[in-house]
């Protein structure tokens, strides 16, 4: 079974806070999403592996440590993921970024994928996907699905909120992704929306409502 982890650094349960409250506006909401993604995959990214590597510094020569082998995937999830995408970006900027969209269709809660472009090694790269709920976990698998059908081996999943719903149906599909989240919040609505959640991450990212 994948790693579930709960990410509990006090900056991001912070700043969780500020976006839940209904009266942040996108502005703030846009900022502070992209603040928690880069400070999450600060923890996701703790066990890459590293290489010796020899430089010179002003002083003289010395053999440090680098990160090893090709470099991450990003791949948010159109639209939502996008606010977290640069805020993981800061953090590694020299990854590759993949796009994978999907819309919902409002009465079956099902994700429908419309959009897929990945970078043509993607097969031997780590990807992170991104995207800020974790809801019934159908838009989450579809994307690994997307992932694993171009043969990549090392996928992570990293949301700002999950519902326990969606947590259980990704280990139950693919127990080979480790989920990251800021939060695991205590159901999932009949309506699809997380409780007590932050509302449409897409919505208030965008202003669109």
């Amino acid at each position: 079974m994948g790693k579930f982890t709960i990410l509990d650094h006090p900056l991001i349960q912070h700043k969780l806070t500020i976006i839940r409250r209904k009266e942040t506006g996108s502005n703030e909401f846009r900022r502070i999403v992209g603040e928690i993604g880069g400070l999450m995959t600060y923890e996701i990214t703790r066990d890459l592996p590293l290489k010796d590597v020899e430089i010179e510094t002003p002083i003289g020569k010395t053999t440090q440590k680098e990160i090893a082998g090709k470099k991450m995937t990003i791949v948010p999830i159109l639209r939502a993921g996008m606010g977290m995408l640069n805020g993981v970006l800061e953090m590694v900027p020299s990854a590759k970024v993949g796009v994978i969209g999907m819309y919902r269709d409002e009465k079956t809660l099902k994700p429908h994928e419309y959009f897929v472009k990945m970078p043509k090694d993607v097969a031997e790269r780590e990807c992170l996907i991104v995207d800020p709920m974790l809801a019934t976990g159908g838009s989450a698998n579809m994307a690994i699905g997307a992932l694993k059908k171009r043969n990549v081996k090392k996928i992570r999943l990293a949301v700002l909120v999950a519902a326990p719903e969606g947590v259980k149906a990704v280990q139950k599909a693919n127990p080979d992704v480790d989920i990251y989240t800021a939060a695991e919040d205590d159901k999932l609505l009949p309506n699809g929306y997380i409780y007590p959640g932050l509302g449409d991450a897409g919505d208030r990212l965008f202003g669109t409502k």
